[in-house]
């Protein structure tokens, strides 16, 4: 310690430092999670849980009473005491995940979502835990009895898709038992004994949600996100002068190798000293002199040369602080689980190192879940043909058709057979009648499908036209087609009632009944082809349809869902790549869009689980393939009942391939097995060639247990009842099969042939290569297809790092530009996953050349941590913060949240100006406290029976004790909607009034309740985004109205003289402001103070919640009761397929202009955007009962007046002059909007769509909010404000200012004059509206000050 000290302080004196002691400056940011902190056992369990269902059971019974040892343990103790008991169950790379997991908080949202479920039952009082028996609570068990009793007269309670149901005998007929509880403590293992023992013996179905009775108090600090310090441009000096009240401080930081916080608390006698070297260090290193321009030009390549220079593990570390400080996350975990399974199982086949990553780089298709029929079938009674019949000759046949834009749900009609839409029917069924009519309403509207018939019939000859309708329907129909045509004869059968005697409708001449519908008639040709295609094909009951190949599914059947569900597949394809992929959505302008000509369906491919039980069974087939035999009986396996199947298995396991295989086709002889009961011996069916002896001996030696394991296996794996037949090829389980559902020799060939192509063939020829022995491959297949996230490795590396030894490990390689957005974040999550799992990683420098400007302009820090961290006294670490302690003071900085898109965060605490944060102006660290205020729910809607979004539509979201609790409008663009939620189960509604009059909820997909259902139960349980689709349909009653008005007009009540009086008795100034940053809020209230003072209306202000500070936040409910004004904070989330600015600035000038349709509720008729710093002058309802003669919005035009600026206005030259034409260039402070004509002509989505295409070019829309309504003043008309609505010196002159309505701030580009100091010198009122808001501010400060002091002094606290 002498020689450490002595050390120092030369260290300082050679410095020659002045003793100021000044403390540490930087920023620290941290988000919470908006619910309390959820235990990690239940978290633990939560991850188990998605390894199997079994399993998740299996740890719940090892840790049952795990919380007794809380009691004199440390928090880190307890923690270790549950990865120990997890790692029983898992292997230890899933225990690094495990830890991975915990330190993510990923399973969080899944634990609080119970509770919210529970909190929704609601829990009875003092309850630690309960059951919930068909809507009755108890705390006991001694009441389940009881409670069961009865529990059959009442509802059974829905289940959620992740809900925990005991393994036992799952009865549907049986009661639901829901237990919440807390796994580990005492009492919910009194109820998981009583429950799981009434389960097993199948009384009742036990299912757990997590629930904690005595929550923590304690927020979570998340992770998997980044924070962004922006460099703002100080052109122009929008800084408030207000001085803050409190600072926090954060010394333990380390500096160039020293850790300030371990010198202070070793060396407190060098305080003033260490805090001088701190400061040096800092200065020293953060010089911000701008540089040349030839001096950018090759910093990407400094930037990789400097990272290649430093040893190997050192490497990541530079990139990371070079790219985060250049200016001077969940999903992760899901892929590395992903792809755990795979590396593990190929690991363990000693499949190790690059023969690993030569397996998996293999081009294996995935499998698509549905299957397609050959329609090329003769069977197939075709009414049209596209391509070829006359009707259509004026159609286009270029497949570049389907590039071509075009207003959403128009259908593209192309001279290609690209739709086919195949119905089986019975002719004698009354739906079949329905579904020809429906071919015909098709077919006569043009629709461009392509129809087909298969009728199936009887196929017995003796049958006749009289005696079985059917039979009459198929001869007749033949008849039409031989005198007339096919189509005619089908769309003239629509009319032939079937169930009347066939003949009686025959209206045609030179009809002989007897010649068409007779035993002898000449019109039956090829009548058995429909049914046995029909039977060859395996579906399922009639009718159904095919659309291209496609089966669909019973439900989809009903006539009316039909024409929907068909016309909306034809416009998806030629919209959309696949719509069920939600990341595939993009804007339909020509780069994004993908033509769809046709789809490519694979046969007979339902994924299951690996079936090892065939593993050790060879059957000859084709060369390769191995076929083996599982038993499920229909009873109980006895030693009479399984002679048979007892002599099979015998066979198998002592005799040779050939032996057996003739030995097996003559015992499955039905002559066979008939003389087996009546009395034959076994070794009297035994063949030549065969080894008697040893077959004797191990038939008369075979046991039924193994039969026994056999049932088991089918019933608990492959989920088969007993009885029940399937198929499984590679892992792959196809069943189970109907009753008379045959499963033929060609079906198998069929089988063996997709199995081979898709990888079977790929990976043998990978593994021959690998030279390995057969027995090492036999399980490779599957665990090959599981992968799909791998990329074929690259043969040089610049930087290189090798993984540990005989361990399993993880291909990584990472292309990025040193100094780019995708290296700050890339950069610490490599680190990271090193940290998790074991990794071979290679990263290429993929450099620019040639810089004109600094890539970078701010520091960044992405927050992942890989464990869960604890304090130095074992208690665990509130979570990972986003730390920032080596700034320049210099440059003015505006700190961004970067997050997840389905993330909703905002600022809760900060005394400071977190838009203009000046390190120089800041004594100690400026901290940020955020919160996860919303979990998305989006979704996407459409209108059935149009193919079209319902624009204006309305959603509620809520739960079942309160429904309405959110709500929002459906766009045009795509059918977007997005709602605020949070983990738990959520109920989503029509809005009831107009919305639900008018439409109906008829399918929904991503949701959590059945397709058909009637409410819509949509469950959030992860950090993940929830997309879900909604499909709707117009009340038949209303579908007139809806012709003559319109739907945004009906939706939204237009005309109707009850709204007018409804609006008159609300006569409300609705107007909207956006803010960022102390200087702007201060000018914000001060314009709200101007408008207020200037009306006798009733003031509604409307706010952009995203951007507002904590402060502005606390006090505005203060200044409203005050001023007596209603406000409402609004919020909108950028919808992720909208192209998304990155700088703040222009994110809000985006709010201004790009969601007016959904930002405010369908109620509010007219709203005025105020910029924030305007002082108004006049009475703003005359603005709004301004006649806009017909535009949706009114923008005042720029002012000409002031002749000294002439060459700074920009729409007077180039581009704008030219585009606008005669036209003016409109300011965008102040304008009024007719909402009711703005959504009615669809102006929102016409915005959107320009800003999709323009925004794409970075030098377009320099000033959004602006450029973007003058660019569509063609498209979207704007009315022309009178000049006096709004005044600014910087374009006005002065003798205007006299008759100004209202006083805008403009920056002026020749002065560039401080805002404060202008608005003081422009505006005299100004400085009275400051003084006066100042006033009430101080005294709502003084008074929370007081109530924190009594609060602190009251007796309760005391005790």
């Amino acid at each position: 310690t002498k020689i450490m000290r002595t050390a120092i302080v030369l260290l300082l004196l050679l410095l020659n430092i002045h003793h100021v002691i000044s403390a540490p400056k930087g920023v620290t940011a941290s988000l919470k999670a908006k619910w309390n902190m959820t235990p990690f056992l239940l978290e633990t369990s939560e991850f188990i849980g998605e390894d199997g269902n079994e399993k998740f059971w299996q740890f719940v019974d090892t840790v049952k009473e795990l919380t007794v040892y809380k009691q004199g343990e440390s928090v880190r103790s307890y923690y270790n005491l549950i990865i120990k008991k997890a790692g029983q169950f898992l292997t230890d790379l899933q225990v690094n995940l495990l830890k991975f997991a915990l330190a993510l908080r990923s399973y969080s949202p899944a634990v609080h979502a119970s509770q919210q479920i529970a909190s929704d039952e609601p829990p009875p009082e003092a309850c630690p835990a309960f059951v919930s028996i068909h809507g009755q609570h108890s705390c006991s068990t001694k009441d389940i009895k009881k409670l069961l009793k009865a529990a059959a007269g009442r509802p059974k309670p829905y289940l959620y898709k992740n809900d925990h149901t005991y393994p036992g005998i799952n009865k549907t007929d049986v009661p639901v038992v829901i237990l919440y509880a807390e796994i580990g403590t005492k009492k919910f293992t009194s109820f998981h004994k009583a429950l799981s023992e009434k389960a097993q013996e199948g009384k009742l179905m036990y299912v757990l949600r997590h629930f904690v009775a005595d929550p923590k108090h304690q927020k979570m600090l998340l992770s998997g996100y980044g924070v962004e310090l922006a460099i703002k441009s100080t052109e122009y000096k929008a800084v408030d002068d207000t001085k803050v009240k409190g600072q926090f401080d954060d010394d333990n930081d380390e500096v160039q190798g020293f850790f300030f916080g371990t010198l202070k608390k070793s060396h407190p006698e060098l305080q003033e000293q260490l805090v001088e070297l701190r400061k040096h260090l800092l200065e020293s290193t953060n010089d911000m002199a701008p540089l040349k321009v030839w001096e950018m030009q090759d910093l990407s390549f400094q930037a990789a040369a400097r990272i290649m220079s430093v040893p190997k593990f050192d490497a990541l570390k530079l990139m990371r602080d070079l790219s985060q400080n250049f200016p001077s996350k969940a999903s992760i975990l899901d892929i590395l689980r992903g792809e755990a399974r795979v590396l593990e199982g190929l690991h363990n086949l000693g499949i190790k190192g690059e023969h690993q990553g030569k397996l998996l780089s293999l081009p294996v298709n995935a499998v698509d879940d549905s299957y397609a029929l050959d329609i090329r079938h003769p069977a197939i009674m075709w009414i049209n043909d596209i391509e070829n019949d006359a009707m259509y000759r004026s159609w286009p046949t270029g497949v570049q058709e389907l590039l071509r834009a075009t207003f959403p749900g128009v259908i593209r009609q192309v001279r290609r057979n690209f739709f086919n839409l195949v119905l089986f029917l019975d002719p004698v069924q009354e739906e079949s009648i329905e579904l020809v009519k429906l071919a015909e309403l098709f077919y006569k509207h043009k629709i461009p499908l392509r129809i087909g018939f298969v009728f199936v019939v009887n196929t017995k000859d003796e049958i006749d036209g009289f005696s079985d309708a059917g039979v009459g329907f198929y001869r007749l129909l033949n008849y039409i087609a031989d005198e007339y045509d096919l189509s005619q004869a089908l769309m003239s059968m629509v009319s032939v009632s079937i169930s009347h005697t066939v003949h009686k409708s025959l209206k045609f001449p030179k009809a002989s009944a007897e010649r068409i519908l007779g035993v002898e008639s000449e019109y039956d040709d090829k009548r058995k082809d429909g049914a046995l295609f029909y039977k060859k094909s395996g579906l399922g009951a009639l009718p159904l349809a095919l659309f291209n190949g496609v089966p669909l599914r019973p439900d989809e059947m009903e006539p009316d869902e039909l024409e929907t569900i068909i016309l909306q597949r034809i416009m998806d394809t030629t919209i959309v790549d696949d719509w069920e992929d939600t990341t595939m959505f993009s804007f339909l302008d020509t780069r994004d869009k993908t033509a769809v000509v046709a789809k490519r369906m694979k046969y007979f491919t339902n994924s299951g689980k690996m079936l090892f039980a065939i593993s050790c069974l060879t059957f000859p087939a084709s060369p390769g393939v191995r076929v083996g035999v599982i038993d499920n009986p229909t009873g109980k396996p006895s030693e009479d009942n399984t002679v048979l199947y007892r002599a099979i298995w015998a066979s198998f396991l002592t005799q040779k391939n050939k032996a057996t295989s003739e030995f097996v086709q003559k015992l499955l002889k039905e002559e066979s097995s008939q003389l087996l009961p009546q009395g034959t011996r076994m070794k009297d069916l035994l063949m030549q060639g065969m080894d008697v002896d040893a077959f004797e001996k191990k038939f008369n030696t075979l046991e039924v247990d193994f039969i026994r394991s056999q049932q088991l296996f089918c019933r608990d794996v492959l989920k088969l009842s007993p009885g029940e037949r399937a198929v499984i090829s590679n892992g792959r389980i196809l069943g189970p099969f109907e009753e008379k559902e045959e499963f033929t020799v060609e079906d198998f060939h069929l089988l063996e042939k997709i199995t081979l192509s898709g990888s079977a063939e790929k990976v043998k020829a990978r593994v021959k290569q690998m030279g390995m022995k057969p027995k090492q491959y036999v399980l490779l297949y599957n665990l090959v297809l599981l992968n799909s996230l791998w990329c074929a490795g690259l043969l040089l590396s610049v930087l290189h790092l090798s993984p540990r030894e005989n361990e399993v490990f993880y291909d990584v390689v990472a292309i990025v530009d040193p100094l780019s957005r995708e290296a700050q974040k890339m950069s610490s999550l490599l680190i990271v996953l090193g940290q998790v799992v074991n990794v071979r990683l290679q990263v290429f420098m993929n450099c620019r050349a040639k810089l004109s400007e600094m890539p970078l302009k701010s520091f960044y820090r992405f927050v992942l941590e890989s464990d869960v961290a604890f304090l130095a006294n074992d208690t665990v670490s509130p979570g990972p913060v986003a730390r920032f302690m080596e700034l320049p003071e210099s440059p003015l900085l505006t700190l961004n949240m970067i997050t997840p898109e389905s993330w909703m965060v905002q600022a809760v605490r900060s005394p400071h100006d977190l838009d203009n944060i000046h390190l120089q102006e800041v004594s100690g660290v400026v901290t940020a406290e955020y919160e996860l205020e919303h979990l998305l729910l989006e979704g996407h809607c459409f209108d059935l029976s149009t193919g079209q979004p319902p624009r204006g539509l309305q959603f509620t979201l809520g739960m079942s004790r309160d429904p309405l609790m959110y709500d929002t409008i459906v766009m045009a663009n795509l059918g977007y909607f997005q709602l605020k939620a949070n983990p738990g189960a959520w109920i989503l509604r029509l809005r009831k009034g107009r919305s639900e009059d008018i439409y109906q909820v008829l399918t929904h997909d991503g949701t959590d309740s059945p397709a058909d259902a009637g409410d819509v139960i949509v469950v959030l349980n992860s950090f993940h985004s929830k997309i879900i689709k909604v499909r709707v349909s117009v009340h038949q009653s209303k579908h007139n109205r809806l012709m003559s008005y319109g739907l945004i007009y009906s939706i939204t009540g237009g005309g109707s003289k009850k709204d007018d009086g409804e609006k008159k008795k609300e006569d409300v100034l609705n107007i909207f402001s956006v803010a960022s940053g102390h200087l702007y809020e201060r000018f914000l209230r001060i314009m709200m103070l101007s408008v207020l003072r200037h009306t006798k209306t009733p003031v509604k202000f409307w706010f952009l919640k995203n951007y507002l500070s904590p402060s502005f936040k606390e006090t505005i409910s203060h200044m409203a009761e005050s001023y007596g004004f209603q406000y409402e904070l609004v919020q909108y989330k950028w919808p992720r397929w909208l192209h998304q600015q990155t700088e703040k600035q222009r994110i809000i000038w985006g709010y201004k202009i790009l969601f007016l349709d959904v930002l405010f509720p369908l109620a509010v008729d007219k709203i005025i955007f105020v910029d924030a710093d305007q002082i108004v002058r006049a009475d703003l309802k005359e603005l709004r009962d301004l006649n806009l003669e017909g535009a949706p919005y009114g923008y005042t035009p720029f002012c000409d007046s002031r002749r000294e600026m002439e060459g700074y206005r920009f729409w007077k030259t180039g581009y704008w002059a030219s585009h606008l034409g005669h036209r003016k260039y409109h300011i965008s402070a102040l304008y009024v909007v007719d909402l009711k004509k703005f959504r009615k002509i669809a102006a929102g989505d016409r915005l959107r769509g320009q800003y999709q295409a323009l925004s794409q070019d970075p030098n377009s829309l320099s000033n959004l909010d602006q450029d973007l309504p003058n660019n569509m003043i063609h498209q979207v008309a704007i009315k022309s404000l009178p000049q006096e609505w709004l005044w600014c010196e910087t374009w006005c002159d002065d003798t205007s200012k006299v008759t100004a309505k209202t006083i805008d701030l403009c920056n002026n580009p020749k002065t560039k004059e401080p805002k404060l100091m202008a608005a003081a010198r422009i505006v005299p009122e100004w400085v009275e509206y400051d003084k006066e808001i100042k006033q009430l501010l101080r005294q709502v400060q003084e008074q929370g000050d007081a109530a924190k002091e009594n609060r602190l002094h009251s007796p309760r606290d005391e005790l």
